[in-house]
């Protein structure tokens, strides 16, 4: 491995460890752009010679915040490059980071591993000295056993090479400044050598105050996907609540509000509405949902699939909410949808809900146009049956009835008198709970939330009299 630095030794003089990073999605062209931040020489690498391409050229196959202007500054500095080359950047990387995905399987609810699998045995066989493999991906447990099996077989006689896991805690939208400055660093199975090599990789975040927990290889591989879980189950619980609430005539947004300030609970991830969806949550509770099974965790399998459901039901609930203000049916009636990504700052539609909801409406016979601020390019290529709009204007132009499906801020920071002028009735399903239900309602807008109580008149207009 790279020279250890000795007592005494400045870290300016002792030679830095060199990264690789495997894989440059969105967590792997975050994680090396941050290392480049932190002062590391970094080369990514990727199959795809397009992606390579355009993040050499600064240019971000995909939308994040602040990343496209970190890379670019990196390749100025010399720090950051891409390459498709696995071998050369192996030959001079010391440490090597695999951050390929993990995507549920098509014929089941287990992860798929062949893109880790790849990465770690094109890493071993790469190997011309020493050198850490540091799993970031989200795996089953388990799968960090079998990858140091295969690095040990295939890595070249007489190079020592020690397969660690570092689970990462990145959210879309805001990968930058989480991977800078994370609320904690975990590492798992590490030996000593391994653990100061990676205490020289976050030295920065862990002098800012990031907790370093050192735990088994197992506890790291469950560390990640028992958090998504317990945020997953945190908003079901809060939408099967708001089930209650509206067979009550509560207001679930009041109560969360209230329940928030209990600080064994909290505020956060308590908002009622059309629920959870994107490239991690959803497959990873499957995941969970299918090794938990593996290993004879029925209660947890249990648990996961409540969760699951509970928040698939969400979509059919907007969907009844749509039908219920058009009578009953929304044939040829005009739906515009404010949102197409699973949330906003990101223009990541995997398993959106948001378009989910569009898509079974147009379905219904309904003329649904969207607008995303971010995600109206990839949204078309994934439905390119729905019509999709410039902006909030033309998306609700004529509507019948408006659904806010994403929270971006200009949806919500909108001025619901220019746009009522606009549509062809001033109702807004939404469907997310963060309008400012009474300043639209003084606008002449029917507000209709999950959970909470219509703000105007009742809905439920025959189509005959909407389309006269």
């Amino acid at each position: 491995m790279f020279e250890k630095v000795t007592e005494g030794e400045s870290g300016a003089d002792a030679p830095r460890p060199r990264i690789s990073v495997i894989g440059t999605g969105y967590l792997g062209a975050t994680h090396a752009a941050a290392m480049a931040e932190l002062g590391f020489d970094v080369v990514g690498v990727d199959t795809d010679p397009a992606k390579v391409e355009a993040l050499s050229a600064g240019r971000l196959p995909f939308y994040e915040p602040g990343l496209g202007e970190l890379i670019s500054e990196h390749l100025a500095t010399g720090r950051l490059r891409f390459t498709t080359d696995l071998t050369e950047a192996v030959a001079v990387s010391d440490i090597h980071f695999v951050c390929v995905g993990t995507p549920q399987q098509a014929t089941s609810h287990a992860a798929d591993l062949r893109f880790v699998e790849s990465a770690v045995a094109g890493i071993a066989r790469a190997l011309s000295h020493d050198g850490i493999v540091v799993g970031k991906s989200t795996v089953p447990v388990g799968t960090a056993a079998r990858l140091r099996e295969l690095l040990g077989a295939l890595a070249p006689e007489g190079v020592a090479a020690e397969l660690i896991w570092n689970p990462e805690f990145l959210r879309e939208g805001k990968a930058v400044e989480d991977t800078l400055h994370p609320d904690r660093v975990v590492i798992g199975g590490a030996s000593a050598a391994a653990e100061t090599a990676m205490r020289e990789v976050y030295a920065a975040p862990v002098a800012e105050g990031a907790p370093f927990l050192t735990v088994g290889l197992e506890t790291a591989e469950l560390v990640k996907v028992s958090a998504n879980a317990f945020l997953a189950t945190k908003i079901s619980f809060i939408n099967a609540i708001a089930e209650l609430c509206t067979a009550a005539d509560a207001d679930v947004t009041a109560l969360a509000d209230a329940i928030g300030l209990d600080g064994r609970i909290g505020r956060r991830f308590l908002d009622a509405g059309l629920g959870f969806g994107g490239g991690c949550l959803p497959k990873d509770i499957r995941a969970l949902m299918h090794r938990a099974g593996e290993l004879g965790a029925l209660e947890v399998v249990g648990l996961m699939q409540q969760v699951d459901e509970i928040n698939m039901a969400q979509r059919q609930r907007v969907v009844d909410l749509a039908l219920q203000s058009c009578g009953g049916s929304v044939l040829n009636a005009r739906i515009g949808v404010l949102g197409a990504a699973f949330k906003p700052l990101t223009d990541d539609v995997r398993d959106s809900p948001a378009l989910n909801v569009a898509a079974a409406l147009h379905l219904r016979g309904a003329q649904v146009t969207v607008f995303d601020p971010a995600a109206g390019d990839t949204a078309r290529r994934t439905f390119p049956t729905l019509s999709f709009a410039a902006g909030t204007e033309d998306a609700i132009r004529g509507a019948h009835v408006v659904l806010l499906l994403t929270e971006w801020a200009e949806f919500l920071d909108a001025d619901p008198v220019a746009l009522g002028e606009l549509v062809g009735r001033r109702t807004i399903i939404d469907a997310r709970n963060k309008l400012d239900a009474a300043r639209w309602s003084a606008a002449g807008w029917t507000v209709i939330g999950l959970g909470t109580r219509p703000t105007a008149a009742p809905v439920g207009m025959p189509m005959a009299e909407l389309l006269a």
